[in-house]
């Protein structure tokens, strides 16, 4: 009766910079039944990173640093009952809900869209506590491009002090310019000081717009209060 399985690697444990429990997706693989079929698991010389391979599976280039990856299977709480264990999708439609998913898988969803717009990413290690989550890197006949960035899941409007932080950290790292990613909004303050310098502030609006014309993902952001002037429509 079944045809088709989906996987998605899922482990407990804490993010080292904050201590709060997260939940990173460290594999995924969709498999037929066909294919699964033709596989013998009890032969000794079957080695498991060449038959994840054949099953075309996602696997965390650094699992051990239990960096996330993307799941490839977008699994709908309502048909495979998981909204209990999933808490990332959306409780109104089984769509990813942007501020239930975990730090690192945030993180790495970030860097997946960049990769998807055409840049060279890369994680930087203990980005929080240099202000910069990532690296993105854009070759072109003129030149590279080297863009700082950083990433936000948060409910509340972001501080001011945050895009501070990132400002500062292009005066300290060989970066080009600086980008600041939100699933929420900005202020006068951090938009003047965006403006001012080498820095792109994309809010919640931005992110999701940009989710779905890169990535194909019709995400979420349920934010708690919807900021004045965002129709409804633009967060969900």
């Amino acid at each position: 009766m079944v045809s088709s399985i989906a996987l998605n690697g899922i482990v407990a444990t804490s993010d080292p910079a904050t201590g709060r429990a997260v939940r990173p997706c460290v594999v995924s693989v969709v498999t037929e039944r066909a294919d699964f079929a033709e596989l013998v698991l009890d032969e000794p010389r079957l080695e498991p990173q060449r038959c994840l391979r054949n099953l075309s599976t996602v696997v965390s280039q650094h699992p051990y640093d239990l960096e996330p990856v993307l799941p490839v299977a977008s699994l709908t709480p309502a048909a495979s009952g998981l909204r209990r264990t999933c808490p990332w999708w959306g409780a109104l439609d089984g769509r990813l809900d942007l501020l239930q998913m975990d730090p690192f898988a945030f993180e790495h969803l970030v860097r997946e869209l960049f990769t998807a717009m055409g840049y060279g990413t890369w994680r930087t290690q203990n980005s929080r506590d240099d202000g910069m989550d990532a690296v993105a890197v854009q070759r072109d006949p003129l030149g590279v491009t080297v863009i700082a960035v950083q990433a936000k899941r948060t409910k509340n409007l972001v501080d001011p002090e945050v895009v501070r932080a990132l400002l500062g950290t292009l005066h300290g790292k060989k970066t080009t310019r600086g980008v600041l990613v939100t699933t929420s909004w900005y202020g006068k303050l951090s938009w003047e000081t965006a403006h001012r310098n080498d820095l792109t502030l994309a809010d919640g609006r931005n992110l999701k717009a940009l989710l779905l014309e890169h990535l194909g993902i019709d995400a979420l952001i349920g934010l708690p209060k919807i900021p004045t002037g965002w129709p409804q429509a633009d967060l969900t």
